[in-house]
Parts: structure tokens; sequence; C-alpha cells
């Protein structure tokens, strides 16, 4: 059993999460919102953490029992002592079309938790901006933008090659104007 409790925020529970699994072999990053409210010190508050992952659900399976979590529906799961969910939402290691390759190995008590860069963080907002006409997800992006630095130029490269410069310029807009 694990160090979960109440008090753990959702920085220190991925890194419990992701911690688990790397000593048993399971290689997951952390994606989505939670990443956001990492970088963002809950500006954007999420309650669950998205995990990607490669590996065969039975296993991720067998070590989140082992910390206590309990399965609620094939991909989520809970914790008696957290607020928190844990989800294992696919195993995409794209942004769109572009593979990712580089990670943040964010420090915390609890661990290391691997996560996506706040470039790719970006990435992943603004596609959720583009393809789903989220406005949220386009203030996520500025957030992150406004908290830490970002590549700007790989971001630009990456719209392009999605066919979303257009778009991206609502992006850069917002960004200047505050």
């Amino acid at each position: 059993m694990s160090d979960i409790s109440k008090s753990t925020s959702i920085a220190e529970l991925g890194a419990i999460v992701c911690e688990a699994l790397k000593k048993s072999g399971i290689d997951v990053f952390l994606s989505g919102g939670a990443v956001v409210s990492i970088y963002t010190n809950n500006k954007y508050e999420s309650y669950d953490l998205d995990f990607v992952s490669l590996e065969d659900r039975s296993k991720i399976k067998k070590i989140m029992e082992s910390l206590g979590f309990l399965q609620n529906k094939s991909r989520l799961y809970h914790h008696p002592n957290t607020i928190y969910l844990v989800e294992f939402p696919g195993s995409a290691m794209q942004i769109g079309e572009e593979n990712i390759t580089t990670f943040e190995n964010y420090k915390t008590d609890m661990g290391v938790l691997k996560m996506l860069t706040p470039t790719d963080c970006v990435k992943d907002r603004l596609a959720g901006y583009f393809y789903f006409k989220d406005p949220q997800c386009l203030d996520q992006a500025i957030w992150v933008s406004e908290a830490h630095p970002i590549n700007l130029e790989s971001i630009k490269k990456w719209a392009k090659k999605e066919g979303m410069s257009s778009k991206l310029e609502d992006f850069f807009k917002k960004l200047k104007s505050r």
C-alpha cells in the first residue's frame, strides 16, 4: 500500500502511480488536464489523471490494485483516500499526427512523474481546441504558455502539419492580448 492520503496532491499521486508502474517495467506518461493543473498551480483544476501506456491493461490493473485503487470501468480507477481518478484512456503516443519523443520528469516528494513537456502540453490543449472546438482548451494552452517557457516555433510547425495554422492565430491573438 502506498502513502496516498486526502492531502496527496495531483502531482504526488501521479508520481506514486508512475513510480509503481515503472518499478514493474511499465512505462507511462501523464497527459491531459492534470498536466495543465500541475503547470498552472491549479489555475485549471483537474480531478483525473490520464496516463498513456502501450502496456497490457491486465498488468496495469495488478499494480493499481496493489496501490489500493479499485477499478470502476475498464480504464478508470479510484482510491478511497483521494478525490482524484486515474485513467488509462489509450496508447496514443502522438499529439495529432506528431509523435511524442521528449518528456518532463517532474520531481515530487513521492517520486518522479513523467509527463508532457510544457510545449507538448500546449499542443495537446490546442488539439482539443482545433478538433473539438473547446474554448476551455484554448484558455488552458494560454495559461501554460504564461507559466512556462514554450517553443513557439515547434508549435507553429506542428499546427502547420496539422493544417491548423489559421486556427493557431486565435492562440497568438489571445496570448498577445494578455
